[in-house]
């Protein structure tokens, strides 16, 4: 497949973005640690907020279960884009679309190869008993109140933390036809800090 046969129009994505916003929110059964990734090590209580890029969203605590922590395996602002198969049906769409035998592929900008590679980020754990299912992101959870996590640990090597969960890891000049072919694919997919991509 040439790139140009990838590139979807703006109602084609408007479409496709519009109906994976309806497809219901997939959560793993008896989760009992959740985390949160940051490039801060010295967080002690998680408070309520809104997040910048939902202000119309109330204010809550937000983690993420194991499975899908790679969406934050990255420095905070670095935009980058997953897409994943959750069983064989999805798993062989994604071999033959994304010609990988892994089961999930994370992409980010070139630009932001050296910060990945010299970054670090801190997870925090937390008990699951404390939140509840977001309906609208796949493996994410909220908390209506403070936070405390239970332990914390750094990871120095972001890429080791990629190739130890088997996930693949691309570098490229732009994401734009990269999401249109997760979009296109119809694939669970995540687009994180997108509004920061090169244009």
């Amino acid at each position: 497949m040439r790139d140009d046969d990838a590139v979807l129009s703006e109602e084609q994505r408007a479409e496709l973005m519009a109906r994976a916003v309806e497809e219901p929110a997939v959560h793993t059964p008896g989760v009992t640690t959740l985390y949160h990734y940051s490039e801060d090590g010295g967080l002690r209580r998680f408070a309520p907020h809104v997040p910048p890029t939902n202000p119309g969203h109330p204010p809550q605590v937000w983690a993420i279960d194991e499975a899908h922590s790679p969406l934050y395996w990255f420095p905070r602002d670095c935009p980058r884009i997953s897409v994943w198969a959750y069983d064989a049906e999805q798993q062989a769409i994604l071999t033959d679309v994304f010609e990988t035998e892994a089961s999930r592929v994370c992409a980010a900008e070139i630009s932001w190869l050296d910060r990945v590679r010299s970054g670090h980020i801190y997870r925090y754990s937390f008990d699951a008993a404390g939140f509840r299912p977001w309906e609208e992101a796949d493996g994410q959870y909220i908390a209506d109140d403070v936070r405390y996590p239970t332990s914390v640990d750094r990871y120095d090597d972001l890429l080791a933390l990629h190739i130890a969960a088997g996930v693949e890891l691309r570098f490229t000049p732009r994401l734009g036809v990269l999401m249109d072919r997760m979009l296109a694919s119809r694939l669970p997919f995540s687009f994180v800090r997108i509004r920061d991509a090169s244009r």
